[in-house]
């Protein structure tokens, strides 16, 4: 009977883990999709982007039924319980970040004169970091390695600086071209999303670290 339990306990964790693994597959190519019909003013796959969202919803109800009914049958305790618990907040932050992707995405139609609109060429740059911190902190939580995600947070620095730097670029090319006010607006919300992005691809790895350690990592502030 002991056997038999820890191995549905063990088939359970692998299906969350899978069903995370899948959320995250999806929010990280919404966002680069995302990005890529921003600038391109690619309203059809935005609009591909925004309905695809709901397939991430649908996974985090997967993951929380899950883990609810891993807690109720199962009575994890210590590592096991830890690890249920991350699967089940990482799944949140997840979809959070899918949902700021489709906010990028609903955008798209709102940018004026993009040929012209200089700050459009500095979104992506900034887009591709966060999606690499998606990345990692996913590759993170699939090898529990304590180390990439320490790496993952650290990386939150560069995007908040590149967010800094692109709000200046902004305003600044407000002033100089009141016409385009309209469009700044909206990149400057589009740069927000993804510094957002950021800091949940952060939370994540702060709770992968917690999973594979018992700890949260050291010398960081939320």
């Amino acid at each position: 009977m002991a056997e038999h339990t820890v191995k549905a306990f063990d088939e359970d964790i692998t299906r969350l883990r899978g069903l995370i693994a899948e959320m995250g597959g999806l929010a990280e190519v919404a966002l680069q999709e995302a990005l890529d019909a921003l600038v391109r003013g690619d309203e059809d796959l935005g609009s591909q982007i925004v309905a695809r969202d709901k397939k991430i919803d649908a996974l985090e109800m997967e993951v929380d039924k899950l883990a609810v009914r891993v807690i109720a049958l199962r009575a994890p305790m210590a590592d096991d319980l830890r690890e249920v618990i991350a699967a089940l907040k990482i799944a949140g932050v997840v979809e959070r970040i899918g949902d700021y992707s489709k906010n990028i995405a609903k955008r798209v139609g709102a940018i004026e004169d993009r040929k012209r609109f200089e700050p459009l060429t500095l979104l992506p740059a900034m887009g591709e970091l966060a999606a690499e911190m998606v990345h990692d902190v996913l590759t993170a939580y699939a090898a529990r390695d304590p180390e990439l995600a320490r790496e993952v947070i650290a990386a939150d620095n560069k995007v908040d600086a590149f967010y800094d730097s692109i709000f200046r670029n902004l305003v600044s090319h407000m002033v100089e071209n009141p016409s385009t006010i309209s469009s700044a607006a909206q990149l400057l919300f589009v740069a927000r999303n993804i510094e957002r992005i950021g800091d949940h691809a952060t939370n994540v790895a702060e709770m992968v670290h917690f999973a594979a350690t018992g700890t949260y990592p050291p010398d960081h502030d939320d």
